[in-house]
């Protein structure tokens, strides 16, 4: 085991949904720690990819809709054209939930949540694995949620989504495990970030939520960064088919 264990350098790192929240400080922390980073998503990641530049990072950006295999393939192609290796993976793209109880829901709610909070998990995984296995080995931590490990009201195609990305890791991580590509999945608690600003700028909102957990409070996306980079590292070499809460304590009770 190396002795600077939060050491990326050499590293190829890619990020789903990098452009801002838990994505954007979880690129901005692979490449203080010298990994070079290639964001993927569906818009412009430019403030990720100059906070990553100003420090001295590598960073590149390639639009990609997670949905789509030909994206999540020319994703994949470009890292493989530019950095010439994969070891990590955070797969980070997701959709907030329609919230409706279930017969309210609508099919196209049901569809496009599948489609990306799950469809697009497996077809990051299906495309990303076979290059780790070719350099040997590698690291995928999926982000999940909360709603991964328990239910609440409301966002049924959401939970159902989320359930689902908890399974297919833990599937996923026993083909592997033998292979030394890991596999993962973080499940975060309410994170502020510039997709719940809405649901935030709502006081009596704001209080319920952070009510949810133990902790009384709202994380900040750095704090889920720092377990993406645990699960990546040496330090963590005998962690796979873990599905590991983030959550202030709001799962344990």
């Amino acid at each position: 085991m190396p002795k600077q264990l939060l050491d990326f350098t050499g590293q190829v790192v890619v990020i789903t949904g990098g452009r801002s929240g838990i994505g954007r400080a979880t690129a901005i922390a692979f490449a203080r720690q010298g990994a070079k980073v290639v964001i993927a998503g569906r818009s412009h990641a430019d403030g990720t990819l100059r906070a990553i530049k100003d420090e001295g990072g590598e960073a590149v950006f390639v639009p990609t809709d997670v949905s789509i295999a030909a994206d999540v393939q020319k994703l994949i192609k470009v890292t493989l054209d530019t950095y010439g290796r994969l070891d990590v993976a955070f797969n980070n793209s997701g959709l907030l939930p329609v919230t409706a109880n279930l017969v309210e829901q609508t099919e196209a709610d049901f569809d496009k949540i599948m489609a990306v909070d799950l469809k697009g998990l497996f077809l990051c995984m299906k495309y990303q694995i076979p290059e780790m296995l070719k350099g040997g080995g590698g690291s995928i931590i999926n982000c999940g949620s909360v709603v991964s490990l328990v239910a609440d009201p409301g966002m049924s195609p959401y939970v159902a989504a989320k359930h689902g990305a908890a399974g297919l890791t833990k599937a996923a991580a026993l083909e592997y495990a033998q292979s030394n590509v890991r596999i993962n999945a973080i499940c975060p608690g309410f994170t502020e970030t510039e997709m719940t600003k809405g649901w935030m700028e709502n006081p009596h909102m704001r209080e319920l939520i952070k009510s949810f957990n133990a902790a009384n409070r709202i994380a900040a996306p750095d704090e889920i960064a720092g377990i993406v980079l645990f699960l990546a590292s040496p330090m963590a070499s005998f962690i796979t088919g873990a599905v590991i809460p983030v959550d202030g304590a709001q799962t344990a009770h």
